[in-house]
């Protein structure tokens, strides 16, 4: 919110300064982002007045000017080429020192003598404006310093305002808090009703009453929109941030700073029967003021007449229904729309209006008809008229209600850390415009102004309360409690450890967003529909992940693009899942693998990494969890069908372990192998608690095996035979070879294994031995169909 200081003063005056001021405003919570002149630093800079020109003999682009504006008139050389005799410029005179420290002295221009300047509004720093002379009024007073006359000596105020301070979008209501904050009144111009002079009136249909709970609509009729809105506005509004355009247009933009009530003007002649406020048609097209043209959607609030939409509500006109010219009679709207019906719709259209930044936060529902009549007296003191009624169609059902709040003296003492005085702090809310409703056993019960939407709970008046009474008074206080220690199951890891553990592998930990590219997500997880976003920030963000890949995937398309072969990411965080009318969060773990699998130097091969490294590595934090996980082949959509394992802990699946599908990998753009693993974070973070156990001083015994079996059985399945059937002094169990070739038949494959025994208390004897061995070459036998290899 930019806005002039001179203006703020016109409703309130406190004695301070620019400086002291902005101070102000900043500790009451409406944080300024800076403050500057609303022109450059000059002098000597009059109103001068051209009385004749004539060409110059030497220079045809060169004019040779009469101005006065001093004693007596003075040649001027100019070379603008909107000079013209009679107008009203800036003139700087010699001695004059304009922006740049650059002094106007005497001069000859081929030939001819030049005692001044006529300047531009770039010259003097009021705007980037260098297109011609800067044009004033014709009754202004040639000769008074211009500074005077414009009110330079001003400077513009920049206040970075959160969204739920709506109610300081304004002059009135940055006027209103300056004056709770020192303690006086914020007196504006008045904005009486004006009477009626005709019997006209919109005809005003409102059929989505939920997201129009108020729509104000008047006739005024016999304008003349070719008048010039006077300077002071003109000024308002640049110092504001918004350039003049209309007389129409402007009032409405003046209005919406000074009260904060957006409003928009439309060309009588251009509706066809009446105003209708309803929800559009999806497929329906409007050409809007700036000349784009969008398709509706069926969730947009416009105004329409009866044959076409004719606005977006609460965001931009249509240009077919807009002002112009030639306008006689206009139709003034002033509304109150509903914010979460607005909320996001502007961003659709890839729009950003002042209107819809203020209608999105929460106009003043009570401030329509005040703006409405303000607007009306502006308009006929500029471009004349004769005004109508107000058509008033509201729908009090659907008007928010004024909040009823109650606030106890003692939770204001607790919250804020002082003790301040109950007159006091009734004081400070009727400054604010709350209303005492019943004064209660333990405090008050409040009522809060319809310019307020923000304040709904308790926390919300007290701290209204603490900074009116003002942070600086309030003590540092040491927070007192007891804290008791929370018992924490020493078999439960925390996040960090997995963190830990695989930084130690050489991974880098990223952080992605929570909400991706719907495409990306259809790929990489085609079973699940992504929650979407009812307001997202752009069309590639625009559904909740159910998965950590696509983020993932998106961070190693981005390194991948700026020649990083080696990448390791991995990723704790939430994923999201549509659960009935529920959405269940849950924590997920996930990495990407692809280039070599050790850093490149002079000792390290060029191997590129593979499924088992993976595999392995997940192994190892599995172990370091203390938690039995299960590698079983299986397929993902988004995995390769050779080369994917599904994770099963205590029988349940938990994740994903493999390599990219080659389809998907080809549509995200990616190069070389990329490895991907995805389970559920809390499963593993709950293993076994670790427990001393004595080395056994005896030797270890080994036994070799080669077995034949079929290729399709898995190795889980041969340990878990191998393990039930060794007895409980097996120690180890290692594969050492594993060899397909023709030679053992098609459809099999040799696998040779080392057992290791070994007993804490005697040394274990052949007989022992060799019981449990032939156990596991009986086992591997009838249940794995396995044969010893010859």
């Amino acid at each position: 919110m930019k806005f002039s200081e001179q203006w703020l003063r016109e409703w309130v005056n406190p004695a301070s300064d620019t400086q002291e001021l902005v101070h102000q405003i900043t500790m009451a919570g409406l944080e300024v982002d800076g403050y500057e002149a609303v022109a450059g630093h000059f002098s000597g800079v009059i109103v001068g007045q051209v009385t004749e020109i004539g060409p110059h003999p030497d220079a045809d682009k060169l004019k040779v000017c009469q101005v006065a504006g001093g004693p007596e008139p003075v040649q001027v050389i100019c070379g603008a080429p909107n000079v013209v005799a009679g107008m009203k410029v800036p003139f700087a005179t010699v001695g004059a020192v304009l922006p740049g420290d650059f002094k106007i002295k005497k001069a000859k221009l081929r030939g001819q003598a030049s005692n001044g300047m006529l300047c531009s509004e770039s010259e003097l720093d009021l705007s980037d404006s260098h297109e011609g002379l800067m044009v004033l009024p014709e009754d202004a007073p040639t000769g008074q310093d211009l500074r005077q006359y414009l009110g330079l000596n001003d400077v513009t105020i920049d206040v970075d305002l959160t969204p739920n301070r709506p109610d300081c979008l304004s002059i009135k209501g940055i006027a209103r808090e300056v004056a709770v904050l020192n303690q006086t009144r914020a007196e504006g111009p008045s904005c009486d009703p004006v009477r009626a002079t005709h019997s006209d009136l919109v005809d005003v249909s409102v059929k989505a009453r939920e997201a129009c709970p108020r729509y104000l609509g008047r006739i005024l009729r016999g304008v003349d929109l070719s008048a010039e809105t006077p300077l002071w506005m003109q000024e308002k509004l640049r110092r504001s941030g918004i350039r003049s355009i209309d007389a129409a247009v402007d009032v409405t933009n003046y209005v919406m700073l000074e009260l904060g009530q957006p409003m928009h003007a439309f060309d009588r002649n251009e509706i066809q029967g009446g105003i209708v406020v309803r929800m559009a048609t999806a497929g329906e097209k409007l050409v809007l003021l700036d000349g784009q043209e969008v398709e509706l959607t069926d969730t947009t609030l416009v105004i329409a007449d009866h044959e076409k939409p004719i606005a977006i509500a609460g965001v931009m006109g249509g240009e077919h229904s807009g002002v112009s010219p030639r306008t006689r009679d206009l139709i003034l709207e002033s509304a109150y729309f509903d914010p979460i019906a607005l909320a996001g719709k502007a961003r659709h259209y890839g729009l950003h209006t002042d209107a819809s930044h203020r209608f999105e936060r929460g106009v003043d529902p009570e401030l329509a008809r005040e703006a409405m009549e303000r607007a009306t007296a502006l308009l006929m003191a500029i471009v004349g008229g004769e005004p109508g009624n107000i058509v008033d169609v509201s729908s009090e059902e659907h008007l928010p209600a004024d909040a009823i709040v109650d606030l106890r003296e003692r939770r204001v003492a607790d919250v804020l850390g002082v003790t301040i005085d109950r007159t006091t702090i009734e004081e400070i809310l009727g400054r604010l415009g709350m209303r005492v409703e019943e004064l209660l056993k333990e405090g008050w019960r409040i009522r809060v102004p319809s310019f307020r939407p923000d304040i709904t709970i308790e926390v919300d008046l007290i701290e209204e309360v603490g900074r009116i009474y003002g942070y600086n008074n309030l003590p540092v206080t040491q927070a007192v409690g007891s804290l008791e220690l929370r018992a924490e199951s020493e078999a439960r890891r925390p996040v960090s450890a997995v963190q830990s553990y695989f930084v130690s592998c050489g991974y880098q930990e990223a952080i992605t967003y929570s909400f991706v590219d719907p495409k990306t997500q259809a790929l990489v997880d085609p079973e699940r529909a992504g929650i979407e976003l009812a307001n997202p920030i752009s069309a590639d963000l625009s559904v909740m992940r159910t998965s950590l890949w696509p983020g993932l995937l998106k961070t190693l398309a981005y390194n991948q693009n700026r020649q990083q072969r080696r990448v390791r990411l991995f990723e704790t965080g939430l994923r999201f899942v549509q659960s009935g009318n529920d959405i269940d969060q849950q924590p997920m773990l996930a990495g990407v693998v692809t280039g070599p699998q050790l850093p490149e130097n002079w000792a390290n091969g060029r191997r590129e990494a593979d499924f088992f490294d993976l595999k392995g590595e997940l192994e190892s934090l599995f172990d370091l969890l203390g938690v039995s996980v299960e590698f079983a082949a299986a397929q993902h959509p988004a995995l390769h069908p050779g080369q994917s394992a599904q994770l099963s802990l205590d029988g349940e699946s938990i994740g994903w372990v493999g390599a990219l599908h080659p389809n998907v990998q080809k549509k995200l753009g990616l190069d070389g192998v990329i490895l991907l693993f995805e389970l559920f974070l809390n499963p593993v973070l709950t293993g076994y608690v670790p427990n001393f156990k004595e080395f056994s001083k005896f030797p270890e015994v080994r036994r070799d095996l080669a077995i034949i079996i079929g290729s399709d059985i898995a190795f889980a399945d041969v340990e878990r035979t191998v393990r039930q059937h060794a007895g409980e002094r097996l120690t180890a169990l290692r594969a050492f070879d594993v060899y397909e070739g023709k030679n053992l038949g098609e459809g099999n494959r040799s696998l040779a294994l080392s057992l290791f025994w070994q007993h804490p208390e005697h040394t274990l004897n052949e007989d022992e031995v060799h019981g449990l061995f032939n156990s596991v070459i009986e086992a591997l036998q009838q249940e794995l169909g396995a044969t010893l290899r010859s």
